[in-house]
């Protein structure tokens, strides 16, 4: 039975792809979005960097579901590893006087180059995704300098809900507002200056963090195991 669910499943998800690629074939722009984006993106939006007006606005959905499925790998890791009995705490070594010194010197400015780069994603590449892996690399290099300390586990799983919750809000004030689910309710500003683009950096600052706290807790979760 599960077998022909899924068989069914992979049936029906194929005949909307044919569905859509038969009026739509694939490679091609016969309604045009592409030219509107680059042509109108700027001014409409108020994002500097067109590839941020697509990912955050015109396609918003597309990333809450890219946010989603990250959510659910993280969960899904801490699920897999998750032991009723914490395992007997080995001794691990510490890592050499100059990694360690290392990763003194370079936490705080890799945490502060991941918050440039998802504050600044409207403006120059990077954004959420970038900016909140940038702040993980940050929290690995010090689990491997110091592999018997962790960082708190609820600070993270808190980090990670009120991003969630606020990506949430703000996509349904726009709703409330008239423009759509993540659409831009706030004035544009200045194009090409830090506080332009409306709600879009808003968005990215709540993905920055969010992305940022799950893959600490991912990488905390599988540093914890062997």
């Amino acid at each position: 039975m599960r077998k022909v669910l899924a068989f069914l499943l992979v049936l029906a998800v194929g005949a909307g792809f044919c569905a859509v690629l038969a009026k739509i074939p694939f490679g091609t722009d016969k309604v045009g979005v592409a030219n509107h984006y680059m042509k109108m993106g700027v001014e409409e939006t108020g994002a500097g960097n067109i590839v941020t007006s697509v990912v955050v606005t015109y396609r918003g959905f597309d990333t809450l579901g890219e946010v989603t499925i990250l959510f659910i790998v993280a969960i899904g890791i801490g699920a897999v590893l998750f032991a009723e009995k914490k395992p007997a705490r080995e001794e691990k070594e510490e890592a050499s006087l100059i990694v360690r010194t290392g990763s003194k010197v370079l936490f705080l400015p890799i945490i502060l180059l991941g918050v440039y780069v998802f504050v600044h994603g409207h403006l120059t590449p990077g954004g959420g995704f970038q900016g909140g892996a940038v702040i993980a690399s940050g929290f690995l290099l010090l689990y491997l300098a110091w592999p018997r300390r962790r960082a708190s586990r609820r600070t993270f799983s808190a980090v990670e809900s009120l991003a969630g919750v606020a990506f949430v809000a703000i996509g349904l004030l726009g709703v409330i507002c008239g423009v759509g689910f993540l659409g831009n309710f706030l004035p544009l500003g200045t194009r090409f200056t830090l506080l332009s683009a409306g709600v879009i950096p808003i968005i990215y600052i709540a993905i920055g963090l969010k992305v940022g706290a799950e893959l600490a807790g991912v990488v905390a979760n599988l540093m914890e195991r062997e």
